[in-house]
């Protein structure tokens, strides 16, 4: 395939696109979750099935957990 073609930039769009595509639906799933206990932000680690904290805590959970004791 010559790369002066006229189908070749759009073959490279199109592939380009579909890995786009492919990387938003695979960060679907790293959306921070809060764990009930200690009030930290986690995501679920597809590549060893575990929990991966991020050394953060969400504010509106500690302040419910100060209130209630």
């Amino acid at each position: 395939m010559d790369i002066y073609s006229r189908k070749f930039p759009i073959i490279i769009i199109i592939i380009l696109v579909g890995i786009l595509a492919f990387q938003v639906m695979n960060n679907e799933n790293n959306n921070p979750i809060i764990d009930s206990e200690t009030c930290e932000l986690y995501i679920q680690d597809s590549q060893f099935g575990g929990k991966k904290y991020l050394n953060e805590y969400d504010s509106k959970c500690l302040d419910f957990k100060n209130l209630n004791p």
